[in-house]
């Protein structure tokens, strides 16, 4: 049973055995050569441009491309995904960040890392398919707005040193700085932004954010050359090395080894390694683990639409979860699947994991030798390559439609999750809109369990009920939200009856709550002189009262096999 097997197997490099195991010739090696060097080519200025998005430096967006490419790609379970930082956690480690600097951040993403091999091992991979498209619709449409905001200040180059926390302060300082923008800026934003809408229509194979950036790279050039400003990685960032040497832009260094607690927090010392930091950081981990889950999951199953090869679930989210743990050690950040360079790795003809792992060689080459060219990269056109990732992620028409078409429950849960998303954080959206889809799930499926009045219907009782007697016919699950009202109701009309039967064919599931709900009826009953039939139990309900070892009442009630043993059992008492 291949199926059930990719469902539930869990072992270190799934796709990549899988692959060798089919027989991996030199055909397809050269394959994925060539869209590794594709794909390495596409990752090096998005990976610098979402480091510096989520607050960081941008040559750590470059080490995370680089190990955790490398070490996803190997111990996954997805033969296309490419992985490295995505734009969906901007709007998680931005704050983390600005607030515990790059050792907490690090820290954060080794936690998320522990958890998402704690979900691989639960055989958890599958469980990413109930949560609703409402929520996931909500977030990541809150997550491009928080991206797009982030973008305006380098968009317009306002001279801003560093943004508050929250959305809305964001909005209103960039507000109030607009007055100050520079033109320069503007026109190598609008120039990149231009090249990424129409370079498509020219339906050639080059991707369209590598013309946009060397198009803005060469107008800030110019500019910059003529006497205007326009800031560029160069005049943005600056390192020093070991040996005390300086230099703008990346350093042209190997990511090295280092403790993440060793890193410098926001204060610009070691954050150090704590219980107290642990449990502060915990709630970001979990929210950074979910999301990334949600979206190396989602990436690998549109991966499977596009080829028709299966994924292993669990242990892709054990090659997530291993590399966000090894990752931090050498510097880079939080990474997952990312679906437009995954989808680029297979239209380019990869075939194995290692396209992914070549694509991680191309970026450490660029990290080595690039380091001048990539120091002339603007920053208003790296800001305009985030907009329109920022766009693609909004999923707008989708979010639109289901504005339109979907059931009320549905749109508060997207609306909240937005809301959540934009003007909070991400942390509370996936938190509050799960739990709140949950309990509209819940309220919907218990008003789906119903009480109908059968005494007169002769398709299902045979002749007239004895005067003081009533069928009553349940269906849909007893649980906690439908039993006490359900139950309630038939209360309430026991006490005008001198019995009821209770029809209960249609009920698939009886929990503890309608269990208990069932024994407070029964009660109401003896106290009422009022008899109580039920009849024909299915399995599930049956075994729920054996266990609890509920007994007929003497003189109150009785269970039947049957609705018609029970129909025959009231005649016969009162004949």
């Amino acid at each position: 049973m291949p199926h059930r097997a990719h469902l539930f197997s869990l072992r270190p490099a799934h796709a990549l055995r899988e692959v060798m195991a089919e027989g991996y010739t030199t055909g397809k090696l050269l394959r994925d050569l060539l869209a590794g060097i594709t794909v390495g080519i596409i990752a090096i200025p998005l990976a610098m441009a979402l480091a510096i998005a989520s607050g960081v430096p941008p040559q750590y967006g470059l080490y995370t491309a680089i190990i955790a490419g490398f070490v996803i790609a190997l111990t996954g379970g997805s033969r296309y995904s490419i992985s490295g930082p995505t734009a969906a956690f901007v709007v998680i480690l931005y704050p983390i960040a600005q607030r515990y600097g790059l050792g907490g951040l690090l820290l954060a993403t080794v936690m998320s890392g522990m958890i998402l091999v704690g979900l691989a091992v639960l055989r958890l991979g599958r469980l990413i398919e109930y949560i609703p498209e409402s929520v996931t619709l909500g977030f990541t449409a809150g997550i491009a707005v928080v991206i797009a905001v982030l973008q305006v200040k380098d968009v317009f180059g306002l001279p801003i040193d560093s943004m508050p926390e929250h959305t809305a302060d964001k909005v209103w300082l960039l507000a109030q700085s607009l007055p100050e923008l520079a033109w320069p800026s503007v026109f190598v934003a609008a120039a990149t932004f231009a090249v990424l809408v129409f370079w498509p229509r020219l339906r050639w194979p080059v991707p369209a954010h590598l013309p946009a950036v060397v198009v803005g790279t060469l107008i800030a050039w110019w500019l910059n050359s003529q006497g205007w400003s326009v800031d560029t990685i160069g005049s943005r960032f600056s390192y020093s090395l070991a040996d005390g040497s300086t230099g703008q832009g990346i350093p042209p260094v190997l990511p090295a080894f280092e403790w993440p607690w060793q890193r410098a927090g926001g204060d610009g010392l070691p954050v150090g390694l704590s219980w107290a930091l642990v449990i502060e950081l915990l709630p970001a981990a979990f929210a950074i683990a979910m999301l990334g889950a949600i979206e190396s999951l989602l990436c690998a199953v549109v991966l499977d639409g596009m080829s028709g090869k299966r994924h292993s679930a669990n242990s892709e989210l054990l090659g997530q979860g291993i590399g966000n743990i090894v990752t931090p050690f050498f510097g880079g950040i939080t990474a997952t699947a990312a679906l437009a360079r995954s989808a680029a790795n297979f239209k380019n003809g990869a075939v194995s994991p290692v396209s992914a792992m070549v694509h991680a060689g191309v970026v450490l080459l660029g990290l080595v030798a690039l380091t001048p060219v990539l120091a002339l990269l603007p920053m208003p056109a790296m800001a305009a390559l985030l907009l329109m990732v920022a766009w693609n992620m909004s999923e707008a028409p989708k979010a639109v439609h289901l504005l339109k078409t979907a059931p009320r429950g549905d749109i508060w849960v997207f609306l909240t999750c937005f809301s959540l998303t934009v003007l909070i954080d991400m942390v509370m959206a996936i938190t509050v809109g799960i739990l709140l889809a949950a309990v509209l799930f819940v309220k919907e499926i218990a008003e789906m369990t119903r009480v109908t009045d059968i005494s007169q219907n002769r398709k299902q009782i045979d002749g007239e009920l004895p005067e003081g007697w009533t069928a009553l016919k349940i269906n849909g699950p007893l649980f906690f939200a439908a039993a006490d009202r359900v139950f309630g109701d038939i209360a309430q009309l026991c006490q005008q009856r001198q019995g009821i039967i209770l029809y209960m064919d249609g009920v698939p599931i009886l929990d503890a709550g309608g269990l208990a709900a069932l024994e407070k009826l029964i009660a109401n009953c003896g106290r009422n002189n009022t008899r109580i039939f039920i009849a024909d139990l299915q399995f599930q309900p049956l075994k729920t009262l054996a266990r609890a070892k509920v007994k007929p009442v003497p003189g109150v009630s009785q269970y039947f096999s049957t609705l018609n043993e029970a129909l025959q059992a009231v005649r016969s008492e009162l004949d």
